[in-house]
């Protein structure tokens, strides 16, 4: 699966920072002043993956391939993005195409990095986008509101697309953000191909200076209550924090995250990752043996040959069955051939819900 997370913000408030120090590239520029991101940066980010490590290890398999998240770093938007103020307005349409957003909210004072509004206050920054995106999405669906009316007395309007246009528009026009709208699952299909920026899933990435890493600051807690009110993730990063581990060996690292007093886990890439993972509603599953272990994102609740047809269409097509053992019991036995003598080998069919952590052999007919 290609999964795409925008990150936005504010111009320098440390967007492109977090981003190079993500794909551990300096892809984007980064820059204390506004609009230096010019054209959207892409980048690939490994998950990091301990369970896929271990499994390399007990199969000695010779190549391990970790799944994959996709970030985009796009420029700083500003007030009036929606009307098209600044450069970030480009790159709407970006965003449209992004399963999730990562929004980076500056929490951190510094005199040597200009803000764009002269003081630092996440709460104001975060609203300022949030409106912009209901904004640009409130003009859109006054826009599609006016086609299908067009095609309603010509006979071909869908009727959910309405609903939930309207539903939609109700909640943009009283300054909120598009996901709080409640659709039916019909309803919600009927619009997918709009793209809402304020419908997505959203994290707050609230960027902090590194003596904050660990236990956060007053503008953390108020930008904490905002995304509890509207229901959406919060994961305290440092950009800075976050370049300099990528400059350092694995022994300096540990001993710079130690004076922090925060491990790895707790820093940016990792924290984001579970929280996307969390809020897509994500699991991973694994193919492992003395050639490859691999790790593959799928959807939770998704069936076996759903889960096959990542790998390639042809395996769903000719999905026979899945040979399944979860990744503890592998790992408490040692060995596919010690799990396979206690039993705990199953051979699961076209019902079955693959679970996180399962390692599966799909047996098809080509």
């Amino acid at each position: 699966m290609k999964l795409q997370t925008a990150i936005v913000g504010l111009p320098n408030v440390g967007k492109s920072t977090l981003f190079n120090a993500l794909t551990e590239s300096q892809g984007a520029e980064a820059a204390n002043y506004p609009f230096c991101t010019i054209d959207p940066n892409i980048g690939l980010v490994r998950v990091p993956d301990k369970r896929l490590e271990n499994l390399t290890t007990v199969n000695t398999s010779v190549k391990t391939v970790p799944t994959a998240l996709e970030f985009v770093d796009v420029a700083g938007l500003i007030k009036g993005a929606s009307k098209g103020e600044g450069l970030g307005n480009k790159f709407l349409d970006v965003i449209r195409q992004c399963d999730a957003i990562v929004h980076v909210v500056r929490c951190f004072e510094d005199e040597d990095v200009i803000h764009v509004d002269g003081t630092v206050d996440p709460v104001r920054d975060a609203e300022l986008i949030n409106l912009e995106l209901a904004f640009a999405d409130l003009a859109q669906v006054e826009q599609r509101i006016l086609r299908i009316r067009k095609d309603t007395r010509a006979g071909k309007a869908d009727p959910n697309e309405m609903n939930a246009l309207l539903k939609v528009e109700k909640v943009l026009g009283a300054d909120k953000p598009a996901r709080y709208a409640e659709l039916t699952d019909e309803e919600e299909l009927s619009i997918k191909t709009l793209g809402l920026l304020s419908r997505k899933p959203m994290i707050y990435a609230a960027n902090v200076a590194d003596s904050d890493l660990a236990n956060g600051n007053e503008m953390v807690t108020k930008l904490k209550e905002v995304a509890e009110a509207e229901g959406a993730n919060l994961v305290v990063v440092s950009a800075q924090v976050e370049a300099e581990l990528v400059e350092l060996e694995d022994a300096d690292r540990d001993e710079f995250l130690e004076s922090l007093e925060v491990t790895l886990d707790d820093c940016g890439l990792r924290a984001l990752i579970r929280e996307a993972y969390d809020l897509l509603k994500l699991q991973t599953y694994y193919t492992s043996g003395p050639t490859e272990s691999r790790a593959w994102t799928i959807k939770q609740g998704w069936t076996a040959p759903q889960a096959a047809g990542v790998i390639h269409t042809d395996f769903e097509r000719g999905f026979i069955r899945a040979e399944t053992i979860s990744y503890d019991d592998l790992i408490e036995a040692g060995s596919e051939a010690a799990a396979k003598s206690k039993g705990l080998l199953r051979s699961e069919g076209k019902e079955y819900i693959v679970q996180d952590g399962d390692v599966i052999l799909f047996r098809f007919n080509v």
